[in-house]
């Protein structure tokens, strides 16, 4: 299925390479026609202090990638009624993995969220925070029970990464098969 409609929401938790990874990716991918991208404040914050880029710089990589204010909860994926076909929030704070499992809506990203929980659409939230706690554990547990992929950020190295954006784009191939948007160049385990 081509042109379909994903939505990728940057949040306030360290690590906004990885969504930016994320957005290259899907803006790269043939089958997705277009990405609707979402940033928390400290998610904006994250952005600038970890990689130097405005929201206007990263949504200028592509014509695919339309950014939405992340107070504007009537905007159209704000409903079931929209067509969209999965979202990924990368990385998820600890905060936003809260709202979610709690159905608080107070913002897009979270009303986006709840609405692939409830409209039974994939949903992977790559949390970014550790230690975690017993609050953290159980939310983690909540949303996986409400049917989101739990996905936190776990980097692995059996493909023996020379970089920080070799991390970054193997993540964000992972990320794109919980989409079910396999990526050529992933790099896989072959025993």
């Amino acid at each position: 299925m081509e042109n379909r409609r994903i939505i990728l929401a940057i949040t306030g938790a360290t690590g906004a390479g990885f969504g930016v990874a994320v957005a290259r990716r899907l803006a790269a991918n043939p089958l997705v026609g277009q990405v609707s991208l979402l940033l928390s404040p400290t998610g904006r914050r994250c952005l600038a202090d970890e990689c130097g880029l405005r929201v206007e710089e990263l949504t200028a990589l592509s014509p695919k990638l339309r950014h939405l204010d992340e107070r504007n909860v009537g905007a159209d994926i704000a409903s079931g009624s929209h067509r969209q076909d999965g979202m990924a929030v990368v990385p998820c704070s600890a905060g936003t993995l809260g709202r979610i499992a709690s159905g608080v809506s107070d913002g897009l990203v979270t009303r986006a969220a709840d609405v692939c929980l409830k409209e039974r659409r994939p949903l992977v939230l790559c949390l970014r925070e550790t230690p975690l706690n017993r609050i953290h554990l159980e939310n983690m547990l909540r949303v996986h029970d409400a049917g989101a992929v739990v996905m936190p950020i776990m980097p692995g190295f059996y493909h023996r990464p020379d970089t920080l954006d070799d991390l970054f784009q193997a993540f964000a191939t992972r990320v794109l098969d919980q989409l079910g948007l396999p990526e050529a160049d992933a790099r896989r385990w072959g025993g």
